[in-house]
């Protein structure tokens, strides 16, 4: 019986956990700061940075008015299906998403509800399939980031085809602990607790 309830307990700490990283990834999906361009060439563009995200990206420029104050406007641009400039990286990434944030909503279903049978199985499935999703894309990204690809914005944007400096915005670094949280919160579920007999 000490073994049924230790299991148990392990289960329930890995749905905890597995929510958490479940919260965090929503999260992370809604952030624009998935990469972050600093441009500084005058010439191209006025100076200031552009957070790149998933579903929308968000230019910063600083300007200096008449009276040699500093002002920062903001413009913000939404990701539709239509936007033929996104690379590849982020339109896989807008379906990754949206079919791990399907199969969190499954997942939380089916563990909230279902009292008739050990659903903790058919769960920790979509749960490490969500966190593949989710590390699919915080990977591609990164790795967008590393070798410096290009995004060929229209020219409304005013934002050079590759920025002079691009870093790893925080949204990455959200989806990939978010993803590790609900890969670790399955450990309990696959390899429960043995008896010391």
């Amino acid at each position: 019986m000490t073994l049924l309830v230790n299991s148990a307990n392990h289960q329930v700490a890995g749905f905890a956990v597995s929510t958490i990283g479940w919260i965090l990834f929503t999260t992370s999906m809604g952030l624009a700061e998935w990469r972050l361009w600093y441009t500084d060439d005058p010439l191209l563009s006025p100076k200031g940075f552009a957070s790149v995200g998933i579903w929308r990206t968000c230019i910063y420029h600083h300007h200096r008015d008449s009276n040699q104050s500093h002002r920062h406007t903001k413009f913000c641009h939404q990701h539709t299906y239509s936007d033929t400039f996104l690379p590849l990286s982020i339109r896989v990434s807008q379906h990754l998403l949206l079919a791990a944030n399907l199969l969190g909503n499954v997942y939380m279903g089916i563990v909230g509800t279902n009292t008739l049978f050990n659903p903790f199985v058919a769960s920790g499935v979509l749960c490490i399939i969500t966190s593949v999703c989710v590390l699919t894309t915080a990977f591609w990204n990164y790795y967008s980031i590393v070798n410096v690809r290009g995004i060929a914005f229209p020219s409304s944007f005013h934002l050079p085809f590759k920025p002079d400096t691009q870093e790893a915005g925080s949204a990455i670094l959200l989806a990939a602990l978010s993803a590790l949280l609900m890969l670790l919160s399955e450990l309990p579920t696959n390899f429960p607790a043995r008896s010391s007999r």
